[in-house]
């Protein structure tokens, strides 16, 4: 089992300084580089300061100027908010810049709100069926010349300018829904799944899922399976307390946005009572603690070799979670330092 990493530029607050967040984002990033890690992932929304990434690509770029080997990937652009011929660009420009350690994670989009103002008229349920259009398409204009009618984009023939330095950029699909996994099989593509604050019998399920997949794919399929958790490592009661707080906060804003209660103020969603928040959005501390990535080393090493017994392939740590800056980055020093060599 490998490890990637996934951080947000974010602001929980307009107390916030925004370059202190552009300088810990990337610190974070450079951390992950010099330990090692396979990915860095960088996300996409818009109009919310909790997650700042009106484009992965440029995050990416930006990034590839300050590593050396650590790969950068997009978890995930919304394919439903892009021309093909567009995103095929900007994915290539970023493997030409980084020398080839493009990874590209599509997706369907997360938030209706976002669907309202990226693409009005849209459902956000609709999402995968852009996706499921634009994955091959994009694949098929850095090969060369095509045409295109579909049912959401037509075009001339047209190419991707310019063209990826990998033979083969790996393709990462997000899922979570069984018709996902079947389709991100079939196109032979590694697969992403966030199970949010569920517990390890909803990653369980999703390895269920991805065997039914595999097996309906006749075993053809060469990718690997990444999961993502929230995750903070802690040796004192007050980071421990802390870490907790701040996940709920966030969770609190999160639930506005997936439930679709409360306003948005200047790209920071109101904070949703915890009595109102249900699902993959529930904060009971317990819960919590249990089902995130969150302990002691000793901790989380265990929580972890249960993944890696799973037969997962990857562990995406995630950061990002409204934590303080300087706990966020001594909480990965110790994931890095006491949880990793367990898996050398």
């Amino acid at each position: 089992m490998d490890f990637h990493l996934a951080v947000n530029l974010e602001r929980i607050s307009p107390e916030t300084d925004m370059l202190a967040v552009r300088d810990h984002t990337l610190e974070m990033v450079k951390m992950a580089d010099d330990a090692g890690f396979a990915v860095a992932w960088a996300a996409e929304h818009h109009a919310l300061e909790m997650t700042i990434a009106p484009n992965p690509f440029q995050i990416l770029t930006w990034w590839a100027e300050h590593t050396t080997n650590i790969r950068l990937g997009s978890a995930v652009a919304n394919t439903a908010y892009w021309h093909p011929i567009n995103l095929a660009g900007e994915a290539a420009m970023v493997d030409l810049i980084s020398n080839g350690r493009l990874d590209l994670g599509l997706g369907s989009g997360a938030y209706q709100r976002e669907f309202d103002r990226m693409l009005p008229g849209v459902a956000q349920t609709d999402g995968w069926r852009y996706m499921q259009e634009a994955l091959p398409l994009i694949r098929e204009l850095w090969a060369g010349d095509v045409e295109h009618d579909g049912e959401f984009w037509q075009f001339p023939k047209s190419t991707s300018c310019p063209k990826p330095l990998q033979d083969d950029v790996p393709m990462w699909v997000a899922a979570r829904a069984p018709i996902t996994f079947d389709y991100a099989v079939a196109n032979d593509c590694d697969i992403m799944s966030w199970p949010f604050t569920q517990p390890m019998s909803e990653v369980e399920e999703y390895r269920s899922r991805l065997e039914h997949s595999i097996e309906a794919a006749e075993g053809e399929w060469t990718g690997q399976w990444a999961v993502m958790r929230h995750a903070a490592v802690y040796e004192t009661e007050a980071d421990r307390e802390a870490a907790l707080s701040a996940v709920r906060h966030v969770l609190g804003m999160f639930g506005n946005l997936m439930l679709k209660k409360g306003e948005v103020i200047d790209g920071f969603p109101e904070h949703i009572p915890f009595s109102e928040l249900e699902g993959n959005v529930r904060v009971d501390p317990v819960m919590l603690e249990e089902n995130l990535m969150f302990g002691s080393p000793d901790e989380v090493i265990a929580k972890l070799k249960s993944y890696e017994a799973l037969g997962i392939d990857s562990f995406i740590y995630y950061a990002s979670m409204g934590l303080g800056m300087e706990q966020q980055r001594r909480s990965f020093e110790l994931f890095v330092d006491r949880v990793i060599p367990h898996f050398s």
